[in-house]
C-alpha cells in the first residue's frame, strides 16, 4: 500500500487557527465603518459601489443593485407598488423589451431564477445576478443590465398589462395556510406601525387595477442613486477596471430632484403581552410562536460584537435544552427552536417555536416558557457553556480555514449587508482572532443573563396555530401568570444534565487491510478492496480547505418485501433514528459531538441503502467513528417509539387537511397505479407497523460491509486518512452469513404502468381560499443500446421545456408566476439490462377559472416544438446554462461525489470505474455536439408520444364548490383568485420550519 504524505499537511492547516495570535481586547474599539477588503466608494451622483476579486467559483462574478425602498415606503393607493416595479424591471426598460433582458442572461447562461432574480421586502428592494464573466465583454453586459434597473425601467400600460397576471398568481400563490398564517402573525407583530399595513405583496385590489402613473411616481420618487448601491464580487484581474465599468454604466446618470429622505417608521414597544389564537383548518400541524420583539443593536464597537457572541452563546445554549427535551419521554412538543433576527430595519426580536400534539398547545406554551424562566434563576451550567464555546470555535475555525474559498455569493450578501443594515465586515481573519479571544472570557453568568431580555414584559407576542380550536387567550394568559408565579416562588428546580460519554467508540477495532488498490488516473481516484469486502474510493480536492464528503450504498432496500413487512420496515429508519443509530440517544450524541463537524445520516429507499457524511478532515475520524457504529449497533425499540408513532399520526392527519393531498394522490395513483409502494400512508397502515421488526429490518440494512461501495470526496490526506479507513471501515466485522446481498439486476421492480390514452380529470377539494394547481404528464421510455446518449437528451429536452413553457405562459400569456418540469426515472430497478421507463412532469399554478386553457397552451406548444421545432437561441440559450452549471459544478465537492456515484451505479459499470465515468462524459458531450434545433425535434418526437396530444395525463386541483355557488357559476362568472404550487407538507416538523421563516418575513419578501 503506497500511501504519499499530502504536500500540506491538513494538521498544519489547523495549528494555523490554532497558533493564530489573541489580540488584545479594548471593548471601545471601534470595528471600522469602511468594508474590508474591497473596492468601496461613492459616485459624483450618489450611488456606492462595492468591488471585489474573489474566485470561487472561477470566471463567475456575483452582482447586485440594492436599493432602500421597500413596501413600507408605499401610500394607501400604492400598497404592492414596490413588488410590481422589481417585476417591471425583468420585463421592460429603455433598453430591453418583452423580458428581452431575462433572454439575454440566459443566453450567457444565466438561468432565470437561479441565477437572475429580485426579492422586496419591507425595507428594500435586490436585484440579484450570478454571470460568467470569460468573455470580456459579459460583465459590461451585466453591470448595464443592473444601470437599467436603477433608472431605466419601463411602466407603459401594455407592460403593466402583461405582468399583473404574475403578480397575481404570486398574491395567490399566498393565500394558502402557511401565507395566512404569516400574514396575520406579521400585523399582529408590527400592530400600530406602518409595517403592519405594508405587506410586501401589496393588495388584490392595487395589482388589478392600480394605473401606470401611480407605478411610475413611485418608481421615479424612490429610486434615487443615493439609495442604491452596487455590489460586484468575482472573478477579476483587477477591481479597478470593474469600478470603472460601474462608472461607465452609471456615472452619467442624474435624477431632476433631490433625494428624499428615507423615512424612518417606528414599531412601538408594550410592556403587556400580546396574545392570539389563529385556527386555520388546512394547517399543517399545532404549533406555538413567542417572540421578544426590541430595538435593532448597535454593532459598531467590540463591546457591540462581544454582545453579539454572547447572545448566540446564549440561543445555542437554550436550542441544546430545548432538543433535549422533545427526545424525552412524553414530551411536551415534536420540536422546538430559538433564534434571533431582525424583522425590519429598527426591530429585531427573539423567538421560539415549536410544533407540537393536536390539543397540545398550552403544554407546549407552558414548557418554553418553564424553560427561559429556569435559566433566569438558575442560569446554565458551566458544562453547557463549555459545550456552546466549542461549537462556535469549531464554526469559525472553519470559516477561517476556507477563508481564501468563500463563494462569491457569500460576499456579495456580506456587503448588501453592510449598505442596507450598516452591518461592519472586518474580515474572517481579525472576526476569528476576536472571537478565538473574547469567548474564553464569557461566563456562564454573562450569557444566562440574556434570559432577562425573554420576559413577557418585554414586547411580548405569543401565538397558537391549530387546525380546530382548543386553546383560548384566557387559556394563555393563564399560562404566563402561573410560570410567573413559579418563577417568584422560585418553585422551578434546576436543569438536571445527563452523562455524557467520552469516547464514541469505548473499544478500537482491529484494521482491516488492503486486498487490492487501483488507481483511475482519468478522473484522479484512488480505489481500495478492503479484507471485509467493502469497496472504498477516494478522491483528493482543493475546493474547500474544511469539506470532506463521502457516502456509502449497496443494493437492496424496499421492493424487495412484501407488503405484510412493507409498513413497518418503511418505518425502521425513522424509528431507529429516535432511538440512536450510532448507539447513544440523539440528545447525548450532540454533545458528544459539541465542536467537532462531523455529520452521518442514513436512508433506505426502494433499490438501496445509503450512509452520508460532511465532515472537517481534522474530525474525519469522528465521522468514520459513527460510521462503524451504525454497522455495530443494534438498535432496539423503547419508549421513543410512542413519539415517533405519535409525530406520524400527526403528518398523517396534517395531510388530510391540506387540500393538495388529494390532488397529489390522485396524480400518483393515476401515473404509477394503485401499488403500495406508492399509496400514501394511512392510519391503519401505522397501526400495523411492529416496532421490533422496523428496527431488525434497519439492522440488517446496515450490518454487511462486504455490500458496499464508499466514495470519499474532499481535502483528505491519504497519509492520515488511509489508517482511519482501515480501522474504522475496514475494522466493520463481516458477519458469517451474508445479509441482504442482492445482485443490481436481479432486483425487484417497482410495480407502475402509465396510462395508455389521454386522461383529463379535475380534484375538488374543499378550501379556505380558492387555488388551483395543474400538473401535465407524459410517459418516457429510453431503449437500453442508446441510453448513455437519451439520459442526457431527457436533462436537456426538459430544459427546454421549462423554458419554452415559461416564455409562452408567463412571458407572453401573463397567466403564471413559475413553470417546473421535472422527469422521474426513479421507478425503474437498477438493472444494467432493459429499457427504462419514467415520465416528464409540468407543474404550475394558476387562475382556477383559465386551467384548462392554459394546459391547451401548454399543449400547442409543446406540439409546435415536435412538429416545427425550436430556434437556434433556444438551444444555444439550454446548453449554455448546462455548461455553466457543469463548470460551476467541477469546483465543488458534492458535484464530483454524485458523478463518481453515477459511475458506480451506472450501467456500464463492471468494475471498472474509470471507464464507467468516461462513458457518461462522452454521452454528455456526444449530446452537446449533436444538439441542435433539428436533432432537438427529433428527440422530442422519440422521447415524448408523438404527438404529444395522443398520450398524457393531466390532473388539476380546483376548490370544491357548494351546489349554490355552483348554480350561481352557470350564470355569473365568479373570481377566484387564490393558487400555489402543489407541494405536499412532510409532516408536522414542517410547522416548525414555516414558524421560522416567519421571522425572516420582511427580509424574504417576495421574489420576481
Amino acid at each position: 500500500m503506497d500511501l504519499l504524505p499530502a504536500e500540506t499537511s491538513q494538521i498544519a492547516k489547523r495549528h494555523g487557527f490554532r497558533s493564530l495570535k489573541l489580540v488584545n481586547v479594548d471593548m471601545d474599539q471601534p470595528l471600522g465603518e469602511k468594508p474590508f477588503g474591497v473596492e468601496y466608494g461613492v459616485l459624483e451622483n450618489g450611488l456606492r459601489y462595492y468591488v471585489r476579486s474573489n474566485s470561487k467559483p472561477k470566471m463567475r462574478a456575483a452582482l447586485a443593485l440594492a436599493v432602500k425602498a421597500g413596501s413600507v415606503l408605499e401610500e394607501e393607493d400604492e400598497r404592492g407598488v414596490a413588488h410590481i416595479v422589481e417585476h417591471l424591471a425583468f420585463s421592460a426598460t429603455k433598453k430591453y423589451t418583452n423580458h428581452d433582458i431575462v433572454k439575454f442572461l440566459e443566453s450567457i447562461g444565466a438561468e432565470f431564477g437561479a441565477c437572475q432574480n429580485a426579492v422586496t421586502s419591507s425595507d428594500d428592494t435586490v436585484y440579484e445576478l450570478f454571470v460568467p464573466v470569460d468573455k470580456p465583454e459579459l460583465l459590461s453586459q451585466a453591470i448595464s443590465v443592473l444601470a437599467e434597473f436603477s433608472t431605466e425601467v419601463r411602466v407603459s400600460t401594455d407592460d403593466l398589462e402583461k405582468e399583473r397576471g404574475a403578480v397575481m398568481e404570486e398574491y395567490r400563490g399566498n393565500r394558502n395556510a402557511n401565507g395566512r398564517m404569516q400574514d396575520a402573525h406579521w400585523i399582529l407583530m408590527m400592530e400600530g406601525s406602518k409595517y403592519a399595513d405594508r405587506l410586501p405583496i401589496g393588495m388584490e385590489k392595487v395589482i388589478r387595477t392600480v394605473p401606470p402613473e401611480i407605478v411610475k411616481q413611485f418608481y421615479r420618487k424612490w429610486y434615487h442613486l443615493h439609495n442604491m448601491a452596487v455590489i460586484a464580487v468575482g472573478d477579476f484581474s483587477d477591481t479597478q477596471s470593474v469600478v470603472e465599468l460601474i462608472r461607465t454604466h452609471f456615472g452619467p446618470k442624474s435624477l431632476a430632484h433631490d433625494p428624499l429622505p428615507i423615512p424612518h417608521f417606528p414599531v412601538p414597544s408594550h410592556e403587556e403581552p400580546r396574545f392570539s389564537c389563529f385556527v386555520e383548518s388546512e394547517a399543517a400541524g399545532s404549533a406555538v410562536m413567542i417572540s421578544y420583539k426590541m430595538s435593532v443593536d448597535e454593532l459598531k464597537i467590540v463591546k457591540n460584537y462581544k454582545d453579539l457572541l454572547t447572545e448566540s452563546m446564549f440561543l445555542y445554549a437554550l436550542n441544546q435544552r430545548l432538543f433535549k427535551i422533545s427526545r424525552r419521554k412524553d414530551p411536551p412538543f415534536f420540536s422546538c427552536s430559538a433564534a434571533a433576527d431582525v424583522l425590519v430595519r429598527p426591530v429585531k426580536a427573539y423567538m421560539i417555536t415549536s410544533s407540537c400534539k393536536e390539543k397540545g398547545t398550552i403544554e407546549a406554551l407552558e414548557s418554553m416558557l418553564i424553560e427561559v424562566a429556569r435559566i433566569r434563576l438558575h442560569g446554565f451550567s458551566e458544562r453547557e457553556i463549555s459545550v456552546v464555546r466549542a461549537l462556535l470555535m469549531s464554526e469559525v475555525e472553519s470559516a477561517y480555514l476556507e477563508r481564501d474559498q468563500m463563494q462569491s455569493t457569500s460576499l456579495r450578501d456580506e456587503y448588501l449587508q453592510h449598505f442596507l443594515r450598516n452591518e461592519p465586515v472586518v474580515g474572517i481573519e481579525y472576526e476569528a482572532q476576536l472571537q478565538k479571544t473574547i469567548l474564553p472570557q464569557i461566563s456562564a453568568l454573562e450569557v444566562s443573563k440574556y434570559s432577562e431580555k425573554l420576559r413577557t414584559s418585554c414586547s411580548c407576542v405569543i401565538k397558537t396555530m391549530e387546525p380546530w380550536a382548543t386553546a383560548t387567550v384566557d387559556n394563555l394568559k393563564a399560562v404566563v401568570s402561573k410560570i410567573s408565579s413559579l418563577e417568584e416562588e422560585q418553585s422551578i428546580s434546576p436543569w438536571d444534565d445527563e452523562h455524557i460519554p467520552e469516547e464514541i467508540v469505548s473499544i478500537k477495532p482491529n484494521p482491516g487491510n488492503i486486498v487490492q488498490q487501483l488507481e483511475y488516473s482519468n478522473i484522479e481516484v484512488t480505489e481500495w478492496i478492503l479484507s471485509n469486502g467493502m469497496r472504498v474510493c477516494y478522491k483528493r480536492t482543493d475546493f474547500f480547505d474544511d469539506q470532506v464528503l463521502f457516502t456509502g450504498f449497496s443494493y437492496g432496500g424496499l421492493s424487495e418485501l412484501p407488503e405484510s413487512e412493507y409498513f413497518s420496515c418503511s418505518m425502521g429508519s425513522t424509528i431507529a433514528g429516535e432511538i440512536g443509530v450510532f448507539g447513544y440517544k440523539p440528545s447525548v450524541l450532540m454533545d458528544m459531538l459539541a465542536g467537532k463537524r462531523a455529520e452521518v445520516g442514513t436512508k433506505v429507499g426502494a433499490y438501496m441503502r445509503t450512509f452520508s457524511g460532511d465532515c472537517s478532515p481534522s474530525d474525519l475520524e469522528t465521522a468514520l467513528q459513527l460510521v462503524y457504529q451504525l454497522f455495530t449497533t443494534d438498535v432496539k425499540p423503547g419508549e421513543e417509539v410512542k413519539i415517533v408513532m405519535q409525530m406520524a399520526e400527526e403528518a398523517v392527519h396534517a395531510q388530510e387537511r391540506d387540500p393538495y393531498t388529494a390532488f397529489a394522490n390522485r396524480v400518483r395513483e393515476l401515473n404509477y397505479g394503485n401499488s403500495y409502494f406508492f399509496r400514501p400512508i394511512r392510519i391503519s397502515d401505522l397501526q400495523k407497523v411492529d416496532p421490533l421488526e422496523a428496527c431488525q429490518y434497519f439492522n440488517s440494512c446496515f450490518k454487511d460491509p462486504s455490500t458496499f461501495t464508499v466514495v470519499i470526496v474532499g481535502n483528505i490526506d491519504p497519509s492520515i486518512a488511509g489508517p482511519l479507513i482501515l480501522q474504522y471501515l475496514g475494522g466493520i466485522p463481516k458477519p458469517p452469513e451474508p445479509v441482504l446481498h442482492f445482485n443490481r439486476d436481479d432486483l425487484r421492480g417497482l410495480p407502475f404502468t402509465f396510462p395508455a390514452t389521454v386522461i383529463r380529470e379535475v380534484v375538488r377539494s374543499p378550501m379556505v381560499e380558492a387555488q388551483c394547481s395543474v400538473q401535465l404528464c407524459f410517459p418516457v421510455e429510453l431503449k437500453n443500446e442508446t441510453m448513455m446518449q437519451e439520459i442526457h437528451f431527457v436533462g436537456f429536452l426538459s430544459k427546454l421545456l421549462e423554458t419554452k413553457i415559461m416564455q409562452v405562459l408567463r412571458f407572453k400569456h401573463g397567466q403564471i408566476y413559475s413553470a417546473g418540469v421535472s422527469v422521474f426515472l426513479g421507478g425503474n430497478r437498477p438493472s444494467r439490462t432493459g429499457d427504462i421507463r419514467g415520465d416528464i412532469s409540468i407543474n404550475f399554478s394558476c387562475d382556477p377559472d383559465i386551467s384548462s386553457t392554459l394546459v391547451d397552451i401548454a399543449l400547442d406548444e409543446i406540439l409546435h416544438l415536435q412538429e416545427e421545432g425550436c430556434s437556434d437561441e433556444d438551444v444555444s440559450a439550454v446548453l449554455e446554462i448546462e455548461q455553466r452549471a457543469h463548470e460551476n459544478g467541477l469546483q465543488e465537492n458534492y458535484y464530483w461525489l454524485d458523478r463518481i456515484l453515477r459511475s458506480y451505479q451506472s450501467r456500464v459499470y463492471f468494475g471498472d470505474v474509470g471507464m464507467s465515468f468516461e462513458v457518461q462524459d462522452e454521452g454528455r458531450s456526444k449530446v452537446r455536439e449533436l444538439l441542435t434545433p433539428s436533432t432537438a425535434q427529433l428527440a422530442l418526437q422519440r422521447i415524448l408520444p408523438f404527438p404529444c396530444k395522443k398520450q398524457y395525463t393531466v390532473v388539476i386541483l380546483m376548490p370544491r364548490t357548494s351546489p349554490v355557488k355552483l348554480l350561481t357559476s352557470l350564470f355569473q362568472s365568479t373570481d377566484n383568485s387564490y393558487s400555489r404550487k402543489a407541494k405536499i407538507l412532510a409532516g408536522v416538523a414542517g410547522v416548525t420550519v414555516f414558524a421560522l421563516a416567519l421571522w425572516r418575513y420582511s427580509r424574504r419578501g417576495h421574489k420576481s
